[in-house]
């Protein structure tokens, strides 16, 4: 099957369950509207997790349409599949983790991070029993998460600070939707999720059975959601990408004057109920403009990539996942972000 028959441009109902599926790829979701004037079309990949809501919120209201644009987003159901669907101009451009332009970028690719989209703030969590206090009691334990995904980062983190490895632990792989069962059973008393299946967790047993020993809070931008576009599109449609997000900003707008509204419209493309889109929007921080041009300085916050791409180069080079850590300005073209911020 070629790239382009991976995805669909019909309209479905989404998978609630956020950004690493194990499906093969979910099908695209467009409700951008036909328009008076000539408009450019997009097509921009994305995945269902709850810091996209922005840009669900711009394709409910079509705010594209002031910007001259018919934008489509396709669903994937597996954001490891993105990367080569942007490489092949399969799509215009995609939604990914930080960590995943930092391995493509090392792989030789020329992707780059154009707009800083959120960063996970208590979504993704490493949950425990009562046994479990805190990370050097992991030790030796079984713990389950998922491969390469954002909560295998979360974890190395975690056993890097207490200068612990995965050599140190049992590792089990499993989804992250996985986790919830496997520790209600009573075979698991370490996991690594996020929301929904966060909450989910934390609520057994009248919500004393668990709890959070380590989540993002701990790490604020190491598991960070970027808007990412291949060199050559960024320099030959620097225009269409500016007013992607300025919808983006229009969506994020929207968020804070209507907040109901907004959970609503998010929770019908996650598949989740209004009340859940909200519970769920605390675990996670969008970027206004004001701040995004601080991701793209030199600082030891892990809100830039220069210190968040440090750590997760120097993981994926342990992992043997890549060979040598790209430069972080290679990740990234800070120049239409800084152009709107002026």
């Amino acid at each position: 099957m070629t790239l382009a028959g991976l995805f669909s441009s019909s309209s479905v109902s989404p998978s609630p369950l956020g950004r690493w599926l194990k499906p093969a790829v979910g099908a695209a979701l467009t409700l951008a509207t036909a328009s008076a004037f000539a408009q450019t079309q997009m097509k921009i990949a994305t995945v269902v997790w709850i810091g996209y809501g922005p840009f669900y919120v711009a394709d409910a209201l079509d705010l594209y349409k002031k910007q001259k644009l018919k934008v489509s987003l396709q669903v994937f159901s597996d954001p490891a599949l993105i990367p080569a669907a942007i490489a092949s101009g399969a799509v215009d451009g995609g939604m990914l983790t930080y960590d995943q332009v930092v391995g493509q970028v090392a792989g030789g690719k020329a992707m780059k991070v154009v707009m800083p989209i959120d960063y996970s703030n208590g979504g993704d969590a490493i949950v425990a029993d009562g046994s479990i206090s805190k990370v050097t009691d992991f030790k030796g334990k079984k713990v389950g998460y998922n491969p390469l995904s954002p909560s295998d980062f979360l974890l190395s983190y975690a056993l890097k600070t207490v200068n612990l490895s995965e050599k140190d632990i049992n590792p089990v792989s499993m989804t992250p939707e996985a986790v919830p069962a496997a520790m209600a059973s009573g075979a698991l008393p370490i996991g690594v999720t996020y929301e929904p299946s966060l909450s989910q967790v934390l609520g057994q047993g009248g919500g004393k059975k668990f709890k959070v020993v380590f989540s993002s809070k701990d790490a604020p931008g190491l598991i960070a959601d970027v808007l990412v576009f291949d060199d050559k599109v960024i320099k030959a449609k620097p225009t269409e990408i500016t007013g992607i997000m300025k919808a983006y900003l229009d969506g994020l707008a929207y968020m804070k004057a209507k907040p109901d509204d907004a959970a609503k419209i998010i929770g019908k493309f996650m598949g989740v109920s209004a009340k859940e889109a909200k519970e769920q929007m605390s675990g996670v921080y969008n970027i206004p403009l004001a701040e995004m041009p601080k991701a793209f300085v030199k600082a030891k916050e892990t809100t830039s990539y220069y210190a968040s791409g440090e750590i997760i180069g120097q993981l994926l080079v342990a992992k043997g996942q890549i060979k040598t850590a790209p430069a972080t300005e290679a990740t990234f073209d800070a120049s239409l972000v800084k152009a709107l911020a002026k």
